[in-house]
């Protein structure tokens, strides 16, 4: 498989695009991992997997300045409300699954169903067309513990009509880069999206509540600068603003449809 050239960091005066990117899946399967390291170039495998985030990034792609909004969701599953209204802040979306786990796998049908019955609904506006949407098998590096041949990904893709790509997070940022781009490349065809980089768009009260962190650096309370060198010690102030770390989330279905969920 040939993947997109990476990213050109170029300068650019064209106004910025802004792309909200949903990245799904259930936990540990590298959703985290995938976002900081299409971010930063670096890979980071340890997280908190209860922990959601809002990551913000400008890229230059093809001389056009993209500002990125990525979603980083925690794979905990929530209620219904909740999924929802992070599926219809998205533009487009990475459905991530790991290659060394059956259920992950399993789980990637109802999340494209979710999202094609929420942005089909009548409600929505922005043409016939369904959003982007991605298939990633994430882990190809540890063969011993695959469960999920890549056959197994390329033939539900072909049943989904959706882009598919087996990536190992861990090895490749050009393999990184090639799932954010293909969305990006999939939205301009679309012309879903226009000029202006922070183009204010009505935001539900669920998604106000999940803290942003600018790619590059940000502060903390203390006014301290903070890269993703120190992203462990700044885990604590986001479970503060998010809520305790042992709070129990919903694991009810959101259509019943969907119930079988894989446990």
């Amino acid at each position: 498989m040939s993947f997109p050239r990476p990213l050109r960091r170029s300068v650019s005066l064209s106004p910025a695009r802004t792309l909200r990117l949903v990245v799904l899946g259930q936990g540990a399967v590298g959703k985290t991992a995938l976002t900081v390291r299409f971010i930063t170039r670096r890979f980071i495998g340890d997280y908190d997997p209860t922990l959601e985030m809002i990551y913000r990034h400008m890229a230059v792609i093809d001389g056009e300045m993209v500002h990125f909004e990525i979603l980083d969701t925690a794979g905990q599953e929530e209620d219904s409300l909740q999924i929802e209204e992070k599926i219809k802040w998205g533009d487009g979306f990475a459905v991530v699954y790991s290659v060394t786990d059956r259920c992950s796998f399993d789980e990637v049908m109802r999340l494209c169903f979710l999202i094609n019955h929420i942005h089909s609904s009548p409600k929505r506006s922005g043409g016939s067309e369904q959003p982007p949407v991605v298939i990633v098998a994430n882990k190809k590096d540890l063969q011993f513990d695959r469960m999920v041949s890549t056959q197994d990904g390329e033939n539900l893709s072909k049943a989904l009509k959706l882009p598919f790509y087996e990536i190992s997070t861990r090895d490749s940022y050009e393999e990184t880069v090639a799932v954010f781009s293909t969305l990006y490349q999939e939205l301009m065809r679309q012309g879903h999206f226009s000029p202006g980089s922070f183009k204010r768009r009505t935001v539900s009260k669920v998604m106000e509540k999940i803290p942003k962190m600018q790619a590059s650096s940000t502060l903390n309370s203390a006014g301290r600068s903070l890269s993703f060198n120190s992203f462990r010690d700044y885990i604590p102030e986001l479970a503060l603003l998010w809520g305790s770390k042992g709070k129990e989330r919903s694991q009810a279905c959101i259509f019943l449809l969907l119930h079988h969920r894989c446990h």
